[in-house]
């Protein structure tokens, strides 16, 4: 047998072949027009990974973690990590608030959100990842934290890990309760501005049809 295939590859795991700065079109379309992402706001978190399994070659976006692993999502619903897993923080020289979030979608939502970041932000790239997340926090000596977790039971199950270690929380989700996330909230909010400028055309082109009718009346009458 072929000694050179790597043991990782037998059991079925994910194996780095190649990072790239630069993602496909169908990624970048999926990121701009199913998840709203601004794409000039997200490119410098981002990376396009090939990886191969069972000798099968892929390709995901890329979120890179802290223990040089990768979060990978596709364009469809594969979701995976290339390990090491582990949190990302982000922006750490900002305010001592820190905004937490389950996921790499949402911290991009939240980038796409906001004219500039202020604060202190940590991806947690998974709830099982709650203690390695108050573990750095407690290193660092952040109290106080802003949580952007989903809307179902693990969410609120480390909200409440969060306080019972001695962290002053604010729970965002108030924000956005009739939503699955943070992503889900800004997506129906980017329709929902966009449907209201088609409107606005809809109504202006109609009105400028009526206008060019009337003018053309005129010319009419003045013959």
């Amino acid at each position: 047998p072929n000694n050179s295939q790597p043991v990782m590859a037998v059991n079925g795991a994910r194996r780095l072949i190649e990072i790239s700065d630069t993602l496909p079109s169908h990624f970048q379309e999926y990121l701009t027009k199913v998840r709203c992402i601004n794409l000039e706001k997200a490119k410098p978190f981002l990376k396009c990974i090939s990886y191969e399994v069972r000798g099968r070659r892929y390709q995901a976006i890329g979120f890179a973690n802290l223990s040089g692993g990768y979060e990978l999502r596709d364009d469809k619903t594969f979701k995976g990590t290339i390990a090491p897993k582990d949190i990302t923080p982000i922006f750490t020289d900002r305010e001592e608030l820190v905004c937490i979030f389950e996921g790499f979608m949402d911290f991009l939502s939240f980038l796409s959100m906001k004219e500039e970041i202020t604060n202190h932000c940590l991806v947690m790239n998974s709830v099982s990842n709650v203690a390695r997340t108050i573990r750095y926090l407690n290193d660092r000596h952040l109290t106080h934290i802003r949580a952007f977790l989903d809307n179902d039971e693990a969410g609120r199950r480390v909200v409440q890990d969060f306080i019972k270690a001695g962290f002053h929380v604010e729970d965002m989700n108030i924000h956005y309760q009739d939503f699955k996330d943070l992503n889900d909230f800004h997506v129906s909010r980017v329709r929902e501005r966009q449907n209201h400028k088609e409107q606005i055309l809809a109504h202006m082109s109609v009105t400028e049809q009526n206008q060019s009718n009337k003018s053309k009346q005129v010319k009419h009458k003045m013959r």
